[in-house]
């Protein structure tokens, strides 16, 4: 075989490489199987915050707490005790995104037992389901919510940890498994469900670079209208 010849053959193979590289990270939205859920993407945490040295343009300073309502992807941020005596105690959002990188994520339930987010809330229930979320198709029974303890979720630790994320201390870097799906009761009696899909923006399929934006979330969601458990989405 000719050199030329060596070549083309070499880059056909790369092309095809390619494209069934490509194809493998089509998600839901893309080939449009899932007609229902809202997608966030590139939801800016507290970009502004830095751990350890301070990074240009950022400061080194704990990490901002911000609110997300999940009816209309509303944001609010919590920068000081003034913002958190205000918001807190009210009914009307559903997570709270907090601690380093925004990564501990707190439903809104005022009987929870971290202390930061106690107060007159919402009501809201939270189960793990590990399953991928297009397989999520029904809420689970209410007794099964009316038993949960989930009020937070953050670094997966073990096996048996309800986290939402997996971290490297060796590369420094998260990873997201897609097989998590956090389901709903809320404090109005509707079912949805949650999946966390990514923290570094752009929403890449997979990160080297330490220096890689963050945090950006990615996350769809799906809360169903008519109050039934039926939580499908395609």
């Amino acid at each position: 075989m000719t050199k030329p010849l060596k070549t083309l053959v070499y880059l056909a193979a790369l092309v095809l490489i390619l494209q069934g590289c490509s194809k493998s990270n089509i998600g839901p939205e893309e080939n449009n199987s899932d007609k229902l859920s809202t997608w966030v993407r590139d939801l800016a945490g507290d970009v502004d915050a830095s751990v350890g040295h301070t990074a240009p343009g950022k400061d080194k300073r704990d990490f901002h707490s911000f609110l997300f309502r999940f009816s209309d992807q509303k944001q609010v941020w919590l920068k000081t005790k003034a913002d958190s005596a205000k918001y807190l105690p009210q009914t009307d959002w559903d997570l709270v995104f907090s601690s380093l990188y925004n990564s501990s994520i707190y439903i809104n339930n005022g009987e929870q037992q971290a202390v930061a987010w106690q107060g007159n809330g919402s009501k809201h229930k939270m189960v793990l389901i590990k399953e991928n979320y297009d397989r999520v198709q029904t809420a689970p029974s209410d007794a099964e919510f009316d038993q949960s303890k989930l009020y937070q979720i953050g670094m997966i630790t073990d096996q048996d940890s309800p986290g939402w994320y997996n971290y490297s201390t060796t590369s420094h870097l998260v990873q997201v498994p897609s097989n998590r799906t956090y389901v709903f009761r809320l404090s109005n009696g509707k079912y949805g469900k949650l999946q966390l899909i990514n923290v570094y923006k752009g929403n890449p399929p997979a990160v080297t670079d330490l220096k890689w934006a963050t945090p950006y979330f990615t996350f769809r969601y799906f809360i169903q209208a008519d109050g039934s458990k039926n939580l499908k989405t395609y």
